[in-house]
Protein backbone atom coordinates (compact mmCIF):
# COMPACT_ATOMS: atom_id res chain seq x y z
CA UNK A 1 0.00 0.00 0.00
CA UNK A 2 1.05 3.70 -1.05
CA UNK A 3 1.29 5.74 1.90
CA UNK A 4 2.16 9.57 1.44
CA UNK A 5 2.10 12.03 4.27
CA UNK A 6 1.12 15.66 3.51
CA UNK A 7 1.02 18.51 6.50
CA UNK A 8 -1.78 21.34 5.09
CA UNK A 9 -2.60 24.39 6.13
CA UNK A 10 -1.90 26.90 8.34
CA UNK A 11 -2.83 24.04 11.96
CA UNK A 12 -0.08 21.54 9.57
CA UNK A 13 -3.15 18.87 9.68
CA UNK A 14 -2.09 15.38 8.32
CA UNK A 15 -3.61 14.46 4.92
CA UNK A 16 -2.93 11.09 3.75
CA UNK A 17 -2.95 9.62 -0.02
CA UNK A 18 -3.36 5.79 0.45
CA UNK A 19 -3.03 4.11 -3.00
CA UNK A 20 -3.42 0.49 -4.34
CA UNK A 21 -0.02 -0.58 -5.93
CA UNK A 22 -2.12 -2.79 -8.45
CA UNK A 23 -4.85 -0.88 -9.21
CA UNK A 24 -3.77 2.94 -8.79
CA UNK A 25 -7.01 3.55 -6.97
CA UNK A 26 -6.78 5.78 -3.61
CA UNK A 27 -8.32 7.52 -1.48
CA UNK A 28 -7.64 11.04 0.67
CA UNK A 29 -7.88 10.71 4.17
CA UNK A 30 -8.51 14.97 5.51
CA UNK A 31 -7.95 17.04 2.82
CA UNK A 32 -7.71 20.20 5.13
CA UNK A 33 -6.35 22.26 3.02
CA UNK A 34 -3.31 22.95 -0.11
CA UNK A 35 -5.74 20.80 -2.30
CA UNK A 36 -3.36 21.73 -4.95
CA UNK A 37 -0.77 20.17 -3.05
CA UNK A 38 -2.81 17.05 -2.73
CA UNK A 39 -3.49 16.86 -6.07
CA UNK A 40 0.06 17.42 -7.53
CA UNK A 41 1.16 14.18 -4.97
CA UNK A 42 -1.79 12.01 -6.89
CA UNK A 43 -0.74 13.06 -10.25
CA UNK A 44 2.85 12.03 -9.12
CA UNK A 45 2.08 8.79 -7.63
CA UNK A 46 -0.31 8.50 -10.34
CA UNK A 47 -3.33 7.85 -8.67
CA UNK A 48 -6.82 8.37 -9.19
CA UNK A 49 -8.83 8.93 -6.47
CA UNK A 50 -12.10 7.10 -5.32
CA UNK A 51 -13.54 8.52 -1.49
CA UNK A 52 -12.38 11.61 -0.22
CA UNK A 53 -12.71 10.41 3.34
CA UNK A 54 -12.98 12.38 6.83
CA UNK A 55 -12.01 11.58 10.08
CA UNK A 56 -14.19 14.08 11.64
CA UNK A 57 -15.97 17.62 10.77
CA UNK A 58 -13.40 20.26 11.92
CA UNK A 59 -12.18 22.62 9.40
CA UNK A 60 -8.73 21.97 9.31
CA UNK A 61 -9.05 18.84 8.47
CA UNK A 62 -12.26 19.26 5.22
CA UNK A 63 -11.50 22.25 4.21
CA UNK A 64 -10.10 21.14 0.75
CA UNK A 65 -13.19 19.00 0.34
CA UNK A 66 -15.31 21.40 -1.93
CA UNK A 67 -11.50 21.53 -4.48
CA UNK A 68 -11.15 17.69 -4.48
CA UNK A 69 -14.61 16.95 -5.04
CA UNK A 70 -14.88 19.47 -8.03
CA UNK A 71 -10.96 18.39 -9.36
CA UNK A 72 -11.99 14.17 -8.71
CA UNK A 73 -15.75 13.94 -8.63
CA UNK A 74 -14.84 11.11 -5.67
CA UNK A 75 -17.48 10.72 -3.47
CA UNK A 76 -16.99 12.70 -0.42
CA UNK A 77 -17.26 10.18 3.53
CA UNK A 78 -17.92 11.20 6.85
CA UNK A 79 -19.70 9.94 10.00
CA UNK A 80 -23.39 11.00 10.35
CA UNK A 81 -22.97 12.76 13.76
CA UNK A 82 -20.67 14.58 11.97
CA UNK A 83 -21.96 15.55 8.75
CA UNK A 84 -23.77 18.83 9.42
CA UNK A 85 -20.44 20.45 10.29
CA UNK A 86 -19.14 20.29 6.26
CA UNK A 87 -22.20 23.08 5.80
CA UNK A 88 -20.73 25.71 8.74
CA UNK A 89 -16.59 25.12 7.40
CA UNK A 90 -16.31 28.89 6.86
CA UNK A 91 -17.35 30.07 10.33
CA UNK A 92 -15.30 27.76 12.06
CA UNK A 93 -12.46 28.85 10.46
CA UNK A 94 -13.31 32.26 10.66
CA UNK A 95 -13.32 31.71 14.88
CA UNK A 96 -9.93 31.01 14.70
CA UNK A 97 -9.07 34.32 12.28
CA UNK A 98 -8.71 32.06 9.16
CA UNK A 99 -10.92 31.23 6.38
CA UNK A 100 -12.22 28.25 4.67
CA UNK A 101 -14.60 27.00 1.99
CA UNK A 102 -17.85 25.12 3.31
CA UNK A 103 -17.73 21.59 1.96
CA UNK A 104 -20.48 20.07 -0.17
CA UNK A 105 -22.94 16.87 1.81
CA UNK A 106 -21.44 13.78 2.11
CA UNK A 107 -22.39 11.26 -0.22
CA UNK A 108 -22.28 8.20 2.32
CA UNK A 109 -22.64 8.56 5.60
CA UNK A 110 -20.41 6.13 7.96
CA UNK A 111 -21.51 4.20 10.93
CA UNK A 112 -19.01 1.89 13.13
CA UNK A 113 -18.08 -1.46 11.49
CA UNK A 114 -18.37 -0.23 8.08
CA UNK A 115 -16.00 -0.95 5.46
CA UNK A 116 -14.32 0.84 2.54
CA UNK A 117 -12.46 -0.59 -0.44
CA UNK A 118 -10.30 0.59 -2.90
CA UNK A 119 -8.26 -1.42 -5.16
CA UNK A 120 -7.14 -4.74 -3.39
CA UNK A 121 -7.70 -2.30 0.30
CA UNK A 122 -10.21 -2.40 2.98
CA UNK A 123 -9.89 0.10 5.53
CA UNK A 124 -12.50 -0.71 8.33
CA UNK A 125 -14.44 1.80 10.08
CA UNK A 126 -13.86 2.75 13.93
CA UNK A 127 -16.47 5.20 15.44
CA UNK A 128 -14.26 6.91 17.66
CA UNK A 129 -15.89 9.99 19.40
CA UNK A 130 -15.37 12.14 22.01
CA UNK A 131 -12.74 14.80 20.25
CA UNK A 132 -16.24 14.87 17.62
CA UNK A 133 -19.59 12.99 17.79
CA UNK A 134 -18.68 11.63 14.73
CA UNK A 135 -14.82 10.99 15.35
CA UNK A 136 -13.49 7.84 13.08
CA UNK A 137 -10.29 5.98 13.04
CA UNK A 138 -9.80 3.33 10.02
CA UNK A 139 -7.76 0.26 9.93
CA UNK A 140 -5.80 -1.76 7.60
CA UNK A 141 -3.04 -4.19 7.37
CA UNK A 142 -1.56 -3.10 10.59
CA UNK A 143 -2.23 0.79 9.95
CA UNK A 144 -4.57 2.67 11.56
CA UNK A 145 -5.13 6.51 10.92
CA UNK A 146 -6.79 7.83 13.79
CA UNK A 147 -7.66 12.00 13.01
CA UNK A 148 -7.71 13.96 16.42
CA UNK A 149 -8.64 11.27 18.78
CA UNK A 150 -4.76 9.78 19.19
CA UNK A 151 -1.71 12.30 18.78
CA UNK A 152 1.86 10.43 19.56
CA UNK A 153 2.10 11.31 23.57
CA UNK A 154 -1.54 13.25 23.40
CA UNK A 155 -4.89 12.84 22.89
CA UNK A 156 -7.22 15.07 21.33
CA UNK A 157 -8.95 18.50 22.37
CA UNK A 158 -12.30 17.53 24.26
CA UNK A 159 -13.62 21.18 24.68
CA UNK A 160 -14.85 22.11 21.17
CA UNK A 161 -18.13 21.70 20.58
CA UNK A 162 -19.36 17.87 20.54
CA UNK A 163 -16.65 17.26 22.40
CA UNK A 164 -15.78 14.92 25.75
CA UNK A 165 -13.23 13.95 27.46
CA UNK A 166 -14.76 11.18 29.04
CA UNK A 167 -16.04 9.55 25.96
CA UNK A 168 -12.78 10.61 24.19
CA UNK A 169 -10.65 8.37 26.22
CA UNK A 170 -13.29 5.70 26.68
CA UNK A 171 -12.88 5.57 22.43
CA UNK A 172 -8.73 5.07 22.74
CA UNK A 173 -9.05 2.62 25.67
CA UNK A 174 -11.83 0.44 24.38
CA UNK A 175 -11.57 1.03 20.60
CA UNK A 176 -8.23 1.78 19.79
CA UNK A 177 -6.02 -0.06 22.43
CA UNK A 178 -7.45 -3.27 21.96
CA UNK A 179 -5.68 -3.59 18.86
CA UNK A 180 -1.74 -5.37 18.23
CA UNK A 181 0.75 -3.20 20.18
CA UNK A 182 1.99 -3.10 16.69
CA UNK A 183 -0.39 -1.51 15.09
CA UNK A 184 1.03 1.62 13.47
CA UNK A 185 -0.59 4.73 14.41
CA UNK A 186 -1.19 7.30 11.94
CA UNK A 187 -2.42 10.81 13.73
CA UNK A 188 -4.08 13.89 12.19
CA UNK A 189 -1.40 16.36 13.82
CA UNK A 190 2.46 15.21 14.57
CA UNK A 191 4.35 12.66 14.01
CA UNK A 192 3.63 8.57 13.70
CA UNK A 193 3.58 6.20 17.09
CA UNK A 194 2.58 3.05 17.64
CA UNK A 195 -0.26 1.62 20.12
CA UNK A 196 2.18 0.12 22.25
CA UNK A 197 4.20 2.94 22.26
CA UNK A 198 0.90 4.86 23.72
CA UNK A 199 -0.04 2.31 26.03
CA UNK A 200 3.10 2.40 27.24
CA UNK A 201 3.76 6.14 28.08
CA UNK A 202 0.56 8.06 26.83
CA UNK A 203 0.16 9.86 30.25
CA UNK A 204 -3.46 10.85 29.38
CA UNK A 205 -4.24 7.08 28.61
CA UNK A 206 -1.51 5.37 30.36
CA UNK A 207 -2.72 1.65 30.63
Amino acid sequence: MIIEKLAVGPLMANCFILGCEKTKEAVVIDPGDEADRILWSLAELELTVKYIINTHGHFDHVGGNKEMKEATGADILINSLDAPMLSQLSAAAASFGLSTNNSPPPDKALEDGDTISFGSITLKVIHTPGHSPGGIALFTDGNLFVGDTLFAGSIGRSDLPGGDLHTLISSIKNKLFVLNDAVKVFPGHGPETTIGQEKRTNPFVRE
